[in-house]
């Protein structure tokens, strides 16, 4: 059942002065039905997909002062995805909210991941146009709240982190080989080295293979970043 409008302005924190850019936030592209005076979210959600990324970047710039391009990179991509915009989209209740035509509601539209990541960033530019950034900010900040220990857990992969930093600027993919391997088979001890073109290289080292290979991303972040 469709929300009252009090109860919107409660979840999303927000009272629309323009309440047309509300509605076209939370229509389906469907529910137009050859009725082409029906506005839907597509053009919001451009927008809100960049609103959602500068903000996130921001928090991130400001919470983490010591943390290095790379891993703000990593949690960046952790925190703004599909999975993560269906999530906030879910917590924020959106789902009871989306118009779409009578055969999409039937096969289950408003549960659909990728309905709801997109609502949810045509909401967040809605915000942005009525409200400014301070309330596109209050809400997204209010509906990721959660999603911030998954993002920490992201940016402790150094390994990952190399892969995502190199392919941002276009460089090969991070290359690993073992230069060293000491000690008896119950204690081994490994010698890493990992190289990026255009980056160079830097090793590591580790009582497994494993770790071997993310102390060495670790150094060539480091060096890199």
């Amino acid at each position: 059942m469709p929300s009252t409008e009090e109860d919107l302005i409660e979840r999303l924190g927000w009272r629309f002065g323009d309440r047309s850019l509300l509605e076209a936030a939370l229509t389906h592209a469907s529910a137009q039905d050859g009725k082409p005076g029906v506005a839907n979210y597509e053009r919001l959600e451009f927008l809100g997909d960049r609103v959602l990324g500068l903000v996130i970047a921001e928090a991130l710039f400001t919470r983490f002062p010591d943390l290095g391009e790379a891993g703000l990179a990593l949690q960046l991509n952790a925190l703004v995805n599909r999975g993560a915009c269906a999530r906030a989209a879910r917590r924020a209740g959106l789902s009871q909210d989306i118009v779409l035509s009578k055969s999409e509601a039937q096969a289950g539209g408003a549960d659909k991941e990728t309905i709801l990541a997109d609502v949810c960033e045509a909401v967040i530019a809605a915000l942005y146009r009525d409200g400014g950034m301070p309330a596109a900010r209050d809400f997204i900040l209010r509906y990721w709240d959660v999603e911030w220990s998954a993002a920490a857990e992201a940016g402790q992969d150094p390994k990952t982190a190399l892969q995502e930093w190199a392919a941002a600027r276009g460089f090969g993919a991070p290359n690993y080989r073992v230069v060293l391997r000491a000690g008896p088979d119950h204690a081994p001890h490994f010698t890493v080295e990992v190289s990026v073109d255009k980056v160079g290289a830097a090793s590591g080292a580790g009582g497994s293979k494993r770790e071997a290979e993310r102390a060495a991303a670790r150094a060539l972040l480091d060096k890199a970043t």
